[in-house]
């Protein structure tokens, strides 16, 4: 069990998965440390870092002796664990099966895809086709976001009119794809959506604690 007066510590690095968890420790205004992953020098395979987290991915969270991986995982625990924040809906309530549906989806499909346009190399040993398996990824990328896009409509959020740990995940993804032959900002939904997220006092402090400048999505 974590404790209330555990230090949380957030194993990150700027602009990956650990982003979603940084706005959503902002957003619950608790005290919490960032301690650098440098991907610059592999230390996210480093014997230390595989201590805390053996899959050697970012992020990782410590809460007391609690260490936790998966950044949908630490989205609900850190929901769950200051209620006050009002950041995931009741145990048991519809609302609460909505989110849990979006966490899965997002961080089983869009994000999992996501490998495959960033890190072709892991889908094939072949040079010659990893042109090919990114494009692919992009195109299955598009389709997969018309859908979210549709689904979210007006919003304001996920789950309508209220703002839930599932948000920042979907803005982390919205961000990584502004690469994309149509940058997911250029959606009809997703893009004012993004704005939307992008104007709160957590996510533009996260932001800057990271140093991500513009263009943000």
């Amino acid at each position: 069990m974590s404790d209330a007066a555990a230090v949380l510590r957030l194993h990150y690095y700027p602009s990956n998965a650990s982003l979603a968890p940084h706005i959503v420790l902002r957003e619950i205004g608790a005290p919490f440390e960032l301690v650098l992953v440098d991907r610059a020098v592999q230390a996210q395979h480093s014997t230390a870092y595989r201590r805390l987290n053996p899959t050697g991915r970012i992020p990782t969270l410590e809460d007391g002796d609690l260490v936790l991986w998966e950044t949908a995982a630490i989205l609900l625990h850190l929901g769950e664990r200051f209620p006050e924040a009002r950041l995931v809906p009741p145990p048991g309530s519809p609302m609460r099966a909505r989110l849990l549906t979006w966490l899965f989806h997002l961080s089983n499909t869009p994000q999992a895809e996501m490998r495959g346009y960033f890190y072709p190399d892991t889908r094939s040993d072949d040079p010659a086709a990893l042109p090919g398996i990114r494009a692919k990824a992009e195109a299955t990328l598009a389709d997969m976001f018309a859908y979210i896009d549709t689904a979210l409509g007006q919003g304001p959020f996920l789950l309508g009119e209220t703002y839930t740990v599932a948000d920042p995940l979907l803005l982390m993804l919205i961000r990584w794809g502004r690469g994309f032959a149509r940058p997911l900002r250029e959606h009809v939904h997703l893009g004012p959506y993004a704005r939307r997220l992008l104007a709160r006092p957590a996510v533009a402090a996260a932001f800057a604690a990271e140093g991500i400048s513009a263009p943000f999505v």
